[in-house]
């Protein structure tokens, strides 16, 4: 059932001007891109085995104060919950000084079967009841891959539709719809504005995911103008110490166009001490910021 107008506006006090959910790029703000910038976690491979109070624990303890909770992980974080597991969910949050950002969800529209993309619409609805319950702010959602006997535009239109029908349904629970760069062939930046030309629903946004596909010819700056305009409020990086992948770069390019939301952690290394390896990890993440103010003076 739709909520009324008088109560979303209710529940999504805490967004402040966010409750109308766009433009989702933002009025500059007094502070600086470093004090705006937050880092996060997702419970993909680092947290995947912590229970809720441990996440909590281990993410206030290193300052790495967001999370945004996988599906199928060990905190069981489920729409199997009942009302008040939900409402134990929030009160843990709200007793602690990390934020539930929202849920990484594995719903994907790029189903050749109509009948597979309609129950991946239905789930993504669960999912954005859960997170309304929960005190989360979105749900996460992709395409993976472009199936190769179909015409990829009849896909491109197919996924861009079905993300309109559930960003409508999440404004109505105060909950943003963050399509993740994701998914053989549909992670490339050219086919993700394409999808974006198509949702035009103001309650969805473009999760950006640091994939090598970014690097493709004319080049990461070009590929990041793309979508830009369309940017939500998370991002996933990896290790932002390892690899090739260009994060200099990147946080050049995010703070010279003012971006101040969640860097999200999706690391892929297996750590024997996840706290410290998230402690290093917050380090890197703010000489990387304070290397791109100083790159923008």
């Amino acid at each position: 059932m739709t909520i009324s107008r008088r109560r979303f506006l209710s529940q999504t006090t805490a967004l402040g001007a966010a409750a109308s959910l766009m433009p989702w790029t933002r009025a500059l703000a007094t502070k600086s891109p470093s004090a705006r910038m937050k880092l996060g976690l997702v419970t993909y491979l680092w947290g995947k085995d912590w229970d809720l109070p441990t996440i909590i624990r281990n993410c206030a303890a290193t300052k790495v104060l967001g999370v945004e909770l996988r599906t199928q992980h060990k905190h069981g974080v489920e729409p199997s919950l009942n009302m008040d597991q939900r409402h134990e969910v929030r009160k843990r949050f709200e007793d602690s000084p990390v934020t539930l950002i929202g849920y990484g969800s594995n719903a994907q529209f790029h189903e050749k079967d109509p009948a597979k993309v309609k129950q991946n619409i239905e789930l993504t609805k669960a999912y954005i009841k859960l997170m309304y319950d929960c005190g989360g702010t979105g749900v996460k959602v992709k395409p993976n891959g472009l199936p190769r006997d179909v015409p990829k535009e009849k896909t491109i239109q197919q996924i861009g539709h079905a993300l309109n029908e559930v960003a409508a349904f999440g404004a109505d629970y105060g909950q943003r719809i963050r399509l993740e760069v994701h998914g053989r062939d549909s992670q490339r930046l050219p086919v993700i504005k394409a999808i974006m030309d198509v949702a035009t629903h103001p309650n969805v946004g473009v999760c950006w995911n640091c994939n090598d596909t970014d690097l493709e010819k004319p080049g990461l700056e070009y590929n990041f103008r793309l979508v830009r305009d369309r940017f939500g409020d998370t991002i996933h990086v990896r290790e932002m110490n390892l690899g090739d992948y260009p994060y200099p770069k990147l946080f050049q390019l995010l703070v010279g166009t003012d971006y101040t939301d969640w860097i999200l952690l999706e690391c892929r290394t297996h750590p024997k001490d996840l706290v410290a390896a998230m402690k290093e990890q917050r380090k890197v993440f703010q000489e990387l910021v304070a290397r791109a103010e100083a790159a923008s003076k």
